[in-house]
């Protein structure tokens, strides 16, 4: 097969670093319109999960109906089975905390400490590596971590200094956190169950979701808000939660796919510039003034994080590399 021209590959990793910066901004902007702005203020973050999930799964079987009438489509097909489903359900109630936490999280904070709240994955990351997998942490890793720390307490030192901060919504961001680190370890565990196929896992995992958040639906004060919701049949109110659906089951796939095209350190580092770009629109948008030292906790929380990904990444590969030489050789 003849290699790819280079013009042509970097117009192609270009594409695909603007769609999934514009599709993951977006998705963040339209869920606090949806919790937070004048035309909406929907106070129903469990129903608004739900909707989500049950979106993604309709989209999932569309393209696996589609995927049908291609030849050579990656896109499995989509039967259920239970059996499966049963072996799904550790990382789907993980996953259902993961992102009910994230909704809470952001309809109490701002989009602009949004990533600051929920910055502390890379540290539940390493203990959980410890504890639960029994892998140690290299030091330079864990001197990026004390940076993350560092930059996290100002953070909100200084954010609570500048606005009444929702300290509910800073706790929502550290259990967000735990969920995030906690699904990644859980995920690699379930992959065999549906043959390492990430979307037949997301696919598990919404439907999973939407049986598991029925009973706290019921149980949350989710219900009581949607009765009383005066644009309840507003067709803007369903344009936006469909399209963050669309965004969400989107995101997935364009996150596949940046992987794909790049390498797992170029979609790190994209994903901090990504924060990074999401704030500065998130304090110019809602016309917010800060002062220099939150935009010093903010660059010390992404400059950890990045640096840990490449210390990570450096580790990683001359073991990647000489189990490589190793099957060569056997």
């Amino acid at each position: 097969m003849a290699e790819e021209p280079f013009f042509k590959k970097t117009l192609k990793i270009g594409f695909v670093v603007i769609l999934y910066w514009f599709i993951s901004i977006a998705m963040v902007f339209l869920n606090k319109q949806l919790f937070k702005s004048k035309q909406l203020k929907l106070d129903a973050p469990i129903f608004t999960t739900i909707f989500q999930c049950f979106v993604a799964v309709v989209l999932c079987h569309f393209v696996s109906f589609l995927s049908r009438l291609r030849k050579n489509s990656k896109f499995p097909s989509l039967r259920f089975d239970q059996k499966v489903s049963r072996e799904v359900l550790p990382v789907s109630i993980c996953f259902v905390l993961m992102i009910t936490f994230n909704n809470l999280c952001l309809r109490e904070l701002g989009v602009a400490f949004f990533n600051m709240g929920r910055s502390l994955a890379t540290l539940f990351n390493v203990a959980l590596s410890y504890f639960v997998l029994k892998r140690t942490t290299p030091p330079l890793a864990l001197l990026c971590c004390l940076v993350i720390i560092a930059g996290y307490l100002l953070g909100v030192s200084t954010e609570g200094s500048l606005v009444d901060l929702s300290y509910s919504g800073v706790w929502y961001g550290i259990v967000s956190s735990l969920f995030v680190s906690l699904n990644a370890i859980l995920t690699s565990r379930v992959l065999p169950a549906v043959d390492q196929n990430l979307w037949r896992l997301g696919y598990y995992n919404n439907l999973n979701s939407c049986i598991l958040m029925l009973p706290v639906l019921l149980m949350s004060g989710d219900i009581t808000a949607l009765r009383n919701y005066p644009g309840i049949f507003s067709g803007y109110l369903w344009f936006v939660m469909v399209t963050v659906g669309v965004f969400g089951f989107m995101t997935g796939f364009i996150s596949t796919w940046q992987i794909q095209v790049t390498t797992p350190l170029t979609y790190n580092i994209s994903g901090t510039a990504k924060a990074c770009a999401q704030t500065i629109l998130a304090v110019v948008y809602y016309q917010m003034p800060k002062t220099a030292l939150w935009w010093l906790s903010n660059m010390m929380v992404l400059g950890g994080s990045f640096f840990y990904a490449v210390v990570r990444r450096s580790i990683m590969k001359p073991n990647h590399d000489e189990k490589r030489v190793l099957r060569t050789l056997g």
